[in-house]
């Protein structure tokens, strides 16, 4: 049993003896928005958000995974021989199974024929309304100010109720030890995980932090993913949202995601 799991057990133990009221509501109250702080040259926003050029996209060279395998090293994402076993942070996928909402039987030209080919690049939302956090009961997953979904590996104990409530299946359990499974040069900056915890794409906050951008973003050499302040009119999002009709991944669930696609 790791130490996560013990201090969990242990604030579950004072709360039947009525010992401790204030630790144990801090520590399973609804989770809210988390203020963050950093260093003078981390980078901030009010409302972090991505934007996704699909025709950017299509300009690559075919089957390019630059985006893929740059967050895979950044993070130490394991790569299993098996679809049970599959971590996933950003992935590629097929546009009936990104926008599943989207789909037209009567759809013609650029739409049919170059669209329901194209993979398209999908990944944790950081929904405004996220519903995995609301439903985790020991605050692993937590919102921050600025809008980012975190994770706290530590606190995890693997209920998998978040993923569960996710509706964009942007989350990945770890059923066995991911580190013998990691097959891109460790990179020793970030935290490996452990059997039994759920992980997924955090819009590198590590990375934010230290005046970077996201390494998915300074990965894509055509421009295709762009990450910024949205609420800042003067962001290179909004100028891109302003001037290209978007869509978004299932909006008619509430959940108010944070990638944006322009078609």
């Amino acid at each position: 049993m790791d130490d996560a799991r013990r201090r969990f057990l242990k604030i579950a133990g004072l709360s039947v003896l009525g010992l401790g009221i204030k630790p144990v509501t801090d520590a399973v109250a609804t989770a809210g928005e988390v203020e963050i702080t950093s260093s003078p040259n981390a980078l901030k926003a009010k409302r972090w958000a991505m934007v996704v050029d699909i025709k950017k996209c299509l300009k690559a060279k075919k089957g390019c995974k630059e985006c893929v395998i740059a967050c895979n090293t950044t993070h130490n994402v394991p790569e299993f021989d098996n679809p049970k076993d599959e971590v996933k942070w950003i992935w590629l996928t097929s546009v009936k199974h990104a926008f599943p909402d989207q789909e037209s039987q009567y759809a013609e030209g650029y739409y049919k024929d170059t669209l329901q080919d194209l993979p398209f690049v999908v990944l944790c939302n950081h929904c405004d309304n996220p519903p995995c956090v609301r439903v985790c009961p020991v605050q692993a997953t937590f919102r921050r100010a600025d809008g980012i979904v975190m994770m706290d590996y530590h606190r995890c104990i693997g209920c998998r109720f978040c993923m569960a409530a996710c509706p964009f299946g942007a989350r990945s359990l770890n059923w066995r030890d991911p580190r013998p499974f990691i097959k891109t040069p460790l990179n020793r900056e970030y935290p490996t995980r452990s059997r039994g915890v759920v992980e997924k794409c955090t819009f590198c906050d590590e990375r934010l932090a230290k005046g970077l951008q996201p390494a998915c973003v300074a990965a894509c050499k055509d421009k295709a993913l762009v990450f910024g302040d949205v609420e800042d009119p003067n962001s290179e999002v909004r100028e891109l949202l302003r001037k290209n009709p978007s869509i978004r991944r299932k909006p008619q669930l509430g959940t108010h995601p944070q990638v944006y696609y322009i078609l």
